[in-house]
């Protein structure tokens, strides 16, 4: 196999690959986690259960990884505008913008199996937890160099902080994710909170 024919190879098969993925999460939004089934699957998608398990051990890792493909690019970026307050907005309503988006009501379905179903509440910390981490670093990082908060900044705060308020206000409250609301949870809550952090350990 020449070198052109091996791209084309290798495109079709993750092209392919993208596929089976996308079905997966229509799959689920259809019938839910629960219901949906690798049997189920290999039929929806018109591939064999060889075909799957060949290349995903089971279908936890399966949605793990479909899930990771359709949000990350967008979810897990570290915006730079050039202020804390700005970097922050773009995060929070980056993550909004999923969680309201057509496919938020399939990923807080996939939260809420993820209780009952430690395989993939495991695989979705594994998959997530580093980026959000990631993300948090970068952003106080950048802010701590332009003196805008204090060097014992904890970049764990903005992740559970977020988080919690979100999910809080959305599926606790039903309540809309607007702008105003996230204005809110920067400069109400989580500015103050960074601000106070007590300086770091020489």
């Amino acid at each position: 196999m020449d070198m052109e024919q091996a791209v084309i190879t290798t495109s079709r098969g993750e092209t392919r690959e993208q596929e089976i993925l996308d079905t997966t999460l229509d799959l689920i939004a259809e019938v839910g986690y629960d219901r949906m089934s690798m049997d189920l699957l290999a039929a929806r998608a018109r591939a064999s259960k060889a075909t799957l398990y060949r290349r995903w051990p089971g279908k936890a890792p399966l949605v793990a990884e479909a899930v990771r493909r359709r949000v990350c690019a967008v979810t897990f970026q570290a915006p730079n505008t050039g202020s804390l307050r700005d970097d922050l907005l773009a995060a929070i309503r980056d993550k909004r913008d999923m969680l309201s988006g057509q496919d938020g009501p399939l990923f807080v379905g996939l939260m809420m199996a993820a209780q009952n179903d430690t395989e993939l509440a495991s695989l979705l910390r594994e998959q997530f937890g580093a980026d959000k981490a990631a993300v948090g670093e970068t952003l106080l990082s950048r802010a701590i160099a332009r003196g805008e908060i204090p060097p014992g900044a904890n970049p764990g705060l903005v992740t559970e902080i977020v988080s919690a308020l979100l999910m809080t206000r959305l599926l606790v409250m039903g309540q809309p994710l607007d702008d105003d609301y996230v204005a809110h949870v920067v400069d109400d809550i989580l500015l103050p909170t960074l601000r106070a952090c007590p300086p770091s350990n020489p």
